[in-house]
């Protein structure tokens, strides 16, 4: 028979064991790993306590095929011993995969465009007339109420600036002699709890 085409993960078997005493008691352990160091020196274990599974790594595949024959339903501890081949599932690449094309078109131009990508035009801005007038008809130093108080939320209102001649006033000095305006805050409605019982 011809091995050299094996897979490394021949290498490697699966111990179901029954008995949990194996996993605490370390002289068990010892009698366990001793039955498998008799066919290879260099064999490793790795104890999965949560499965009752022992994964027992060989240096090569012949050994763990002749553990496998020898061993396989036997006792230890008074319970059969299963041994299986460990197996491993490669679902594509082991490494993550960049993101679907698509996602990267996001970026405007993408760093690399697929062929026949184009730039999109931006849509053209939407004017709105009423709010255009709206803002024509304010006249500074006025007071424009935006929303009506109503028991729970505050009204808003919008206080119109000035006229420049505040700016060209700040340019020649006679902003020392206009007193700061105040801001004058909101106060807050009451608020009374309504409680059912």
């Amino acid at each position: 028979m011809h091995f050299r085409n094996f897979d490394y993960i021949f290498g490697s078997l699966i111990a179901c064991v029954a008995d949990s005493k194996i996993f605490s008691q370390p002289e068990i352990r010892t009698r366990f790993e001793a039955l498998f160091k008799k066919y290879d020196k260099d064999v490793t274990f790795q104890y999965f306590k949560s499965f009752k599974r022992i994964r027992i790594n060989f240096s090569n595949p012949l050994s763990a095929a002749d553990v496998k024959i020898r061993l396989h339903k036997t006792e230890f501890l008074g319970k059969e011993l299963k041994l299986y081949f460990a197996q491993s599932l490669h679902i594509g690449s082991p490494h993550l995969a960049p993101p679907a094309p698509e996602k990267q078109f996001l970026i405007s131009p993408p760093s690399s465009p697929p062929v026949g990508w184009t730039q999109a035009d931006d849509a053209t801005p939407a004017i709105n007339y009423d709010l255009l007038y709206a803002i024509s008809k304010l006249g500074p130093g006025d007071q424009y109420e935006l929303h009506a108080a109503t028991e729970t939320t505050p009204s808003v209102v919008v206080h119109v600036c000035e006229t420049d001649e505040a700016h060209e006033a700040l340019e020649d000095g006679e902003a020392a002699k206009k007193p700061k305006p105040k801001i004058i805050q909101t106060r807050r409605p009451d608020y009374v709890p309504t409680y059912q019982s």
